[in-house]
């Protein structure tokens, strides 16, 4: 239907027209066609321009009868056509030069050129009677004068609505939010209960009002068009300009995010990876997400600009503000009511290992109340992983892991960090949608047990949150760099050949294809020889790997100095060899014990499993001892009955598993309990005195300690010498209790020290058989015709 007809059929002869005009040109292609649809002696009421948030219908219109009909219209501005498109483009960004908001002149001068730029928009129509039932039911209906402002904002997101329809799914976008929001009976009932102190009043709407002036973003159009493309110039620098996707899994999203608004949960590697997400959605013509931000990167021009293109800041630490706290809650409630999406990192800052961190519930939590509230029938949660083949930031990392101390960002900062996407070329960049969660399947219908018991619904939080980040690392692929390096820093920094890179490289790519693990096509590419010298020339233009080509053969490997920055890139498929490293210990466990030994396998298990229990993703216990016997079985179906024959067919067993990993996987994270476990049992607490309270303490003196054994030999390589590392083994040592108070703390804490030391021997036992199964297999190589 045309303008002229479908404004036609809205218009009646008691309706009366509400204009959105922000110029005498709009205003006047508005009169023309209310005149065209037959509506010339039709009342034409000012609504000011589009979006004005103080905008106000006047009494003498409101007091008509209620059956009398508002009809909105505003006029929309296309960006010029090019190639198929019409967007915005990076020029567009200069002073005066908005597309899609033009000026007078500019206006004029495209509907002499090109008058289909400019549509006039028909939002739905309402009663003044059905409003005044809305506003009341919304507000309360306590203030009179308010009914007016509260029909201009209908009518601008019924324009809103229509606007959507004519541009697409890209451009729905929230507006007017700080005064639906504040102008909510819901929103102003809660503030009355809201207290920072015992005996303070409730707080204004004024200071909840400046507390959204923070949050609230918007979202200009012309910057939904520009911002991914500024990203895409950001990360192209360095890595290949096509994003690598699955497309059956984008597919999926899309037919997902078309049911219900959805949360972008998202791994956090890079300061690239929302620039990366916001690239991808727009390539895949996915509906954009307001993203989370820490307000530290809000520095400058710069936060005014990524509020208007969607991102929201937000304050690091909140706990101790209950208005800001139920601001936020509120905030995110509202968002997700009006079907708009949501994006953040689930783990809520970057991870500087290379595997995931723990998932944060914080605004998992208030999305959670959004749905339990009944304010959404329900919420996609939305897994991805984002993953690069090489990242310039992990040299950053590894010095904070010794110890150094993040750079605050600033003008500065960002100048470095763009400048170094350009000083090499870094791969490929690998976007992975998982299967969506949906948040009712976890929490049970509004009002259901977990709404209204707090114990329960936490943990129906934690199991939602792992979930989550369980399908982001099932669907994070494998990269010949995470495969390539694993090889060399099990060699603790020995060199290796080319031939002997291949041989290892074997079992490695056996081992993932009956694994089913995803890879990347280079990482599927490494059975030939090529891909495999393609991947050590990009880790020696990184400065990783160190290449020795001037004796008789050339070797590489990693150098302890650069150990701890490549732990990054094995660590970001380390959850896929985890359970074949549990199965190992646990079959060695077994081995020495002759009672029970399929008993002692499955103790094993489960010991591993609490001591590692802050450092990975584990399933349930039931579903993990289901995974841990297909791992077993994947090995030998029959090896309970073996385990049960005693040592030497257990012997067998182990010899038979390849590869062989726990002495690459497991070993890094033990050392490093080991180094913090070996500074509190040293401590001389028997005049219950504890000088080691402080965490600070303990890391001081654990990277001390750390930098005594690797110059002594004492560890396997430097990687276990990591403050990242030591945070997870005091968050374990106040779990085993190893903080409390009382006579037993010193032999609680040499305990724990014995136990780590024992552990560490069984590692070197199978780390032994692993070295003595590569050189008879490199011997029955080279003796190969």
């Amino acid at each position: 239907m045309s303008e002229v007809g479908e404004l036609a059929a809205l218009l009646d002869p008691g309706s009366v027209v509400l204009v959105q005009a922000s110029t005498p040109t709009e205003l006047r292609l508005i009169q023309e066609r209310v005149a065209a649809a037959g509506g010339p002696g039709q009342p034409l009421v000012s609504l000011g321009p589009a979006g004005s948030p103080g905008a106000s219908l006047p009494a003498d219109v409101l007091d008509r009868d209620d059956d009398t009909a508002l009809v909105p219209v505003r006029v929309a501005w296309l960006p010029e056509e090019r190639s198929g498109r019409r967007t915005a483009r990076l020029a567009d960004m200069l002073p005066g030069r908005d597309p899609y908001r033009p000026s007078e002149r500019q206006q004029q001068r495209i509907l002499a050129r090109q008058p289909g730029r400019a549509k006039v928009l028909v939002g739905e129509p309402a009663t003044i009677g059905s409003l005044r039932q809305r506003w009341t039911e919304a507000t309360g209906g306590d203030d009179p004068d308010d009914f007016g402002a509260y029909v201009a904002r209908r009518a601008t997101l019924a324009l809103d609505r229509a606007e959507y329809r004519l541009r697409g799914p890209r451009y729905k976008t929230p507006s007017l939010v700080k005064e639906e929001i504040l102008s909510s009976r819901r929103f102003r009932a809660g503030l009355r209960d809201v207290r920072r102190g015992p005996d303070a009043d409730p707080p204004s709407l004024e200071e909840a009002g400046e507390i959204l002036d923070e949050l609230a973003a918007g979202w200009s159009r012309r910057l939904i068009d520009i911002m991914p493309n500024v990203g895409r110039l950001i990360f192209q620098r360095g890595f290949d300009p096509q994003i690598d996707y699955d497309e059956t899994q984008v597919e999926r999203m899309r037919a997902a995010l078309a049911r219900q608004p959805g949360i972008f949960l998202w791994s956090h590697r890079s300061n690239l990876d929302n620039l990366v997400l916001s690239a991808a959605m727009q390539e895949q013509g996915l509906p954009p997400a307001h993203v989370f931000g820490g307000i530290n990167m809000a520095f400058g021009p710069m936060g005014a600009i990524l509020r208007r293109a969607g991102v929201i800041f937000i304050r690091r630490s909140v706990g101790d503000d209950p208005l800001y706290k139920y601001v936020l809650r509120e905030y995110v409630g509202y968002v997700l009511e009006k079907r708009f999406n949501l994006s953040w990192s689930i783990e809520g800052t970057r991870s500087r290992t290379g595997k995931m961190l723990p998932p944060r519930l914080g605004l998992l939590s208030y999305a959670a109340d959004a749905y339990l509230q009944g304010r959404v029938d329900d919420i996609l949660l939305l897994p991805v992983s984002i993953t690069f083949d090489q990242l310039h930031e992990i040299a950053e990392y590894a010095d904070y892991a010794r110890g150094g101390v993040k750079k605050p960002e600033g003008f500065g900062w960002l100048y470095g960090f763009v400048k170094a996407q350009g000083a090499r070329h870094y791969g490929k960049i690998y976007v992975r949608f998982g299967e969506p969660v949906s948040l009712s399947s976890f929490l049970g219908p509004p009002g259901g047990p977990v709404a209204l018991d707090p114990a329960a619904r936490r943990l129906a939080l934690q199991k939602t949150a792992f979930e989550v980040a369980w399908r982001i690392n099932q669907g994070m692929p494998v990269t010949a760099t995470a495969i390539i390096t694993t090889i060399l820093l099990a060699m603790h920094g020995t060199a290796l050949t080319f031939d002997e890179i291949r041989l290892a490289l074997a079992d490695a790519l056996s081992y993932l294809d009956s694994r089913s693990v995803p890879r990347t096509a280079s990482a599927r590419a490494l059975s030939a020889a090529e891909p495999v010298r393609a991947t050590l020339d990009a880790l020696r233009q990184g400065g990783l790997v160190t290449f020795v080509g001037d004796g008789r053969e050339p070797v590489w490997l990693i150098g302890p100095e650069h150990q701890l920055a490549a732990t990054f890139y094995r660590n970001s498929a380390v959850h896929f060899l985890l359970d074949t490293a549990l199965c190992e210990l646990a079959v060695l466990r077994a081995r020495d014990d002759s009672t029970d030994p399929v008993g002692a396998f499955w103790a094993e298990i489960g010991w591993l499993r609490d001591l590692l229990k802050f450092e990975f993703y584990f399933r349930e216990r039931e579903e993990h001892r289901r995974q841990v016997q297909a791992e077993m079985e994947r090995h030998d179906p029959d090896w309970e009955s073996r385990l049960r024959s005693g040592p030497g067919a257990a012997d067998a067993l182990l010899a038979e598993m390849r590869p062989l990993v726990s002495q690459v996987i497991v070993r890094p994270f033990v050392e490093a309990y080991r180094l913090v476990a070996d500074v509190l049992a040293s401590e001389d607490v028997t005049a219950g005195v504890d000088t080691l309270a402080d965490d600070a303490e303990v890391t001081r003196r654990a990277l001390g300690l750390g930098h005594q054994y690797v110059a002594q030999h004492r560890l396997r390589s430097s990687e276990s010498v990591s403050v990242l590392l030591f945070a997870t083994a005091l968050q374990l040592a106040r779990n085993r209790g190893l903080f409390d108070p009382g006579e037993d703390l010193p032999k609680r804490r040499a305990a724990f020290l014995t136990e780590l030391r024992n552990l560490l021997r069984r590692i070197d036992r199978i780390e032994d058989l692993a070295i003595r199964r590569y050189i008879q297999d490199a011997s029955t190589r080279a003796a190969a015709p």
